[in-house]
């Protein structure tokens, strides 16, 4: 399964890299890219204005068929905001919410959604 994800700091980018998926960063030069094959998406917690290219690149063309389920970075001291991009793109778009992980993660972190990608096929 495919990762797409943003970073804007580089925490989201180390993150995906411990994955060991095939992996496709979002910037504004590519949000309107088609996809063809099913895929997740990782994004750190922002505004909205910051992440529209997400959901531009989820309406882009049939890419909403292909997406199957987003996880959050973020940091807990937002509180109830804590990743709370990712849980708006799993409400918003009805996918799963796969894992909320803090910063760049940890091996347990990396661990989980490995398995929740595995169980989605």
């Amino acid at each position: 399964m495919k990762v797409v994800f943003m970073s804007l700091t580089g925490q989201t980018r180390k993150f995906v890299n411990k994955l060991g998926f095939e992996t496709m960063e979002l910037t504004a030069g590519n949000a309107f890219q088609k996809m063809e094959e099913p895929f997740i998406i990782v994004t750190p917690t922002y505004d909205k204005e910051v992440t529209d290219i997400l959901t531009d690149f989820i309406e882009t063309d049939q890419n909403c068929a292909y997406f199957k389920g987003v996880a959050g970075g973020g940091n807990l001291n937002f509180g109830k905001l804590f990743g709370f991009t990712a849980k708006d793109l799993a409400n918003d778009y009805g996918v799963p919410l796969l894992h909320l992980f803090e910063f760049q993660g940890n091996e347990k972190d990396i661990q989980i959604l490995k398995e929740k990608v595995t169980e989605l096929g």
